[in-house]
This record gives C-alpha cells, sequence and structure tokens, in this order.
C-alpha cells in the first residue's frame, strides 16, 4: 500500500511517541499546579515553547498552543480583528475553510467587511492585488502560504513588504508549509501550525502571533497561554508537537528536494500517459510532495476507490471537505467549470520512503484513470 494522502494527515513519529510518553505517565502534572508535579509539567511546556519559537525565528511569549491548525486559524482571524478596533479583513478565494468560514462569521455576526482579492490560474495572488485591497479600516491580511489541495505556493515575503508599510498585521496559515519551506524570513506577524501534518499527534497545534499585535481569546477560563488560549494545557501534546517540528526543520532542505524530483517524474508520467489529464496549481511554484490533478470525463471519486483497489491511498482534496457533493471552491476559484473540479484527485507524498519502482505506482494511477 502507497500513502499518498499526507496533506491530511501524517504517522505520529516513533521520537514524538517517545518524547511524549513520560507526560502521558508519570509526570501527569498540571502546569498551572504550584507544586512539584506541576512545575514539572510547567517546565516541560514551556521548554516545548522555546523549542517551537526557535524554530519559527519568534520569542517563546509568542507562541499560543492550541488543538490544531483550525483552532489557531480561528484564533488568528478572529482575535486579531476583533481585538483591533478595526473592521475590514482581507482574504483570498482559496483559503481553508477555517479561514472562510471565520470570515463568513465575522461578516455575519459583528458587521466585518471582508474582500477576497482575486487570484490567477494558477491560485496566487499579487502584491498589487493585496495593496489594492487594504483600506484605512483594514484589521488584518489573512493568506495561506501553500494552499492545501493544489500545492501553489504564494510568495509570502513580497505580499508582507506591502502590508508591513501599511501597517496591517499579517497571518500566515502555514500548516501545510511547515516542514517543506522556510518559515522564518517571512515577514508574517502571525503563523498557524498544525502537528498532525508534521508527524505529531491530531489534537495538536500552534498560533505564533508577534507580542505587539492584539488578540481577543477565543477561549476564556483561567488565563493560560498568558490570557490568549485559557484551558489546561496539553503538555505532552506541546512536546510532541515541538519534536515533530524540530525533526521536520532538520529534514526539510534534504526532503524537499528528493519530493521533488519525486513529484516531478511523477506528474510528468501521469500527464504523458493520459490526454485528458490536468495538472492543477503553479507548474513549479508548488509543494514539494504535491501533485494534484483534474481528469476530464471521469469520475473522481470513481477513480479514487480504483487507486485504493490498485494499492494507492490518495484523495479529492481538502480532507475537511471529504464527503461533499459540492465542486473545491479552490478549484472554482481558478476558473475551472464545477464540472471539471468534480474530477480533481490530489496526490501528496511525505517522509515515508517512496518506493524505488515509482513507475509502477505511476502505471498504477494511470490504469485507475484510464480504466486500462
Amino acid at each position: 500500500m502507497l500513502y499518498l494522502d499526507n496533506a491530511a494527515t501524517t504517522p505520529v513519529r516513533p521520537e514524538v511517541l517517545a518524547a511524549m510518553a513520560p507526560f502521558l505517565g508519570r509526570a501527569f502534572g498540571n502546569p498551572s499546579s504550584h507544586h512539584t508535579v506541576g512545575e514539572e509539567a510547567l517546565a516541560a511546556l514551556e521548554d516545548a515553547r522555546s523549542r517551537v519559537a526557535r524554530v519559527l525565528g519568534m520569542r517563546a511569549g509568542d507562541v499560543v498552543f492550541t488543538s490544531g491548525g483550525t483552532e489557531a486559524n480561528n484564533l488568528a482571524v478572529k482575535g486579531i480583528l476583533l481585538a483591533s478596533g478595526r473592521s475590514h479583513l482581507v482574504t483570498t478565494p482559496v483559503e481553508h475553510e477555517s479561514i472562510l468560514r471565520s470570515a463568513d462569521y465575522l461578516q455575519r455576526l459583528h458587521g466585518v467587511a471582508v474582500t477576497y482579492i482575486p487570484v490567477d490560474t494558477y491560485g496566487r495572488a499579487t502584491p498589487d492585488a493585496v495593496a489594492a485591497a487594504l483600506r484605512e479600516d483594514t484589521a488584518l491580511v489573512s493568506l495561506g502560504h501553500a494552499n492545501n489541495e493544489i500545492g501553489t505556493v504564494q510568495d509570502i515575503a513580497a505580499i508582507a513588504a506591502v502590508t508591513r508599510e501599511a501597517g496591517v498585521p499579517l497571518h500566515v496559515d502555514a500548516v501545510q508549509s511547515a516542514g517543506w519551506l522556510p518559515l522564518t524570513g517571512l515577514g508574517a506577524d502571525a503563523l498557524s501550525l498544525a502537528g498532525h501534518k508534521l508527524g505529531a499527534p491530531k489534537g495538536t497545534g500552534v498560533l505564533a502571533v508577534r507580542g505587539r499585535v492584539p488578540l481577543e481569546p477565543l477561549l476564556h477560563g483561567g488565563g493560560q497561554e498568558r490570557g490568549r488560549r485559557s484551558g489546561t494545557q496539553d503538555v505532552a501534546g506541546a512536546v510532541g508537537f515541538a519534536v515533530a517540528l524540530e525533526l521536520a526543520e532538520s529534514e526539510r532542505v534534504a526532503a524537499s528536494d528528493h519530493l521533488t524530483a519525486v513529484r516531478d517524474r511523477f506528474i510528468a508520467g501521469v500527464l504523458d500517459a493520459v490526454p485528458q489529464a490536468t495538472l492543477t496549481g503553479h507548474p513549479s511554484e508548488r509543494l514539494p510532495g504535491t501533485a494534484s490533478f483534474t481528469f476530464a470525463g471521469v469520475s473522481g471519486e470513481a477513480v479514487l476507490l480504483e487507486l485504493e483497489r490498485r494499492g494507492i491511498i490518495s484523495s479529492s482534496g481538502s480532507a475537511c471537505a471529504a464527503g461533499s457533493d459540492e465542486p473545491s471552491h479552490v478549484l472554482v476559484a481558478l476558473g475551472i467549470a464545477p464540472e471539471i473540479a468534480q474530477t480533481s484527485v490530489r496526490f501528496t507524498f511525505g517522509r515515508t520512503p517512496v518506493p524505488d519502482d515509482l513507475a509502477a505506482h505511476v502505471a498504477a494511477a494511470v490504469a485507475a484513470v484510464t480504466g486500462v
């Protein structure tokens, strides 16, 4: 079985499980408790926070542990905007549902104006388009670093130069790019990450938000996470997240180079053998492990079932939209007809070893589409 759905989730790494184990057993303390058992947990939590901050090039106090990428994105979009006193949000129509539905919530219940800047046929937003969307009351620009469905990478550094000049905070959803692309030097004021994309357990995540950016909490209670996210912290999860992020960063350059070559061979093989196949997303400015296609005239769901029968696990796009009969909002925003968008299939490679017989798996993928 070849697992090619790493954009949806990844297996937990053995090193992560080993690091977490003490805090699921002997060192079980509540980090808010003022005794030795609690202090041991607190020390581990703060060490994990510092380690995450080092990888991100931020301060330890900037790191807020969350339950995952969705909560991190909600906290960034709602929390920064509600704390700003302003009433305008800028994003794009190709963002993850956690961004788009946060924007919709703010629009419906708080009267926030939302500008969705257009993207090109590859899913990229230009710095000029961002600049044109900014207003005096703009509270936040929120963009994904790399798209979770098509893998297209945004030029975040260039966009950050625009937002910095205007004095508007920039939030970057780095859930898909963490461990594959550099996260330092982007110029972002806030970054969202999810542990289960990195080899940590589901239910772990981080919003790293610079201290100068006001943030209204979504969860109220005991004031944990410096008052930005109340609730007893998952110490084991924080430790596991830190280890997974460090490992992914240490391997990033070599792993990215390797997977880029694998990805390009896979894409070329499919495009050469399937006349109706169209690559979606940018041909080169894309995540190292993402190969996404539409197959005109073929049922995407039928292809997925046939792929699994032939030993390949893949998906039709975002796992968060699985089971929906609606075409991908990302592909529709790229100008792809809805009936074509419904034929999409996404293959996402990860850190698990890719078999030497990649050609055989390309052939299996081709056969699943063509029925030959």
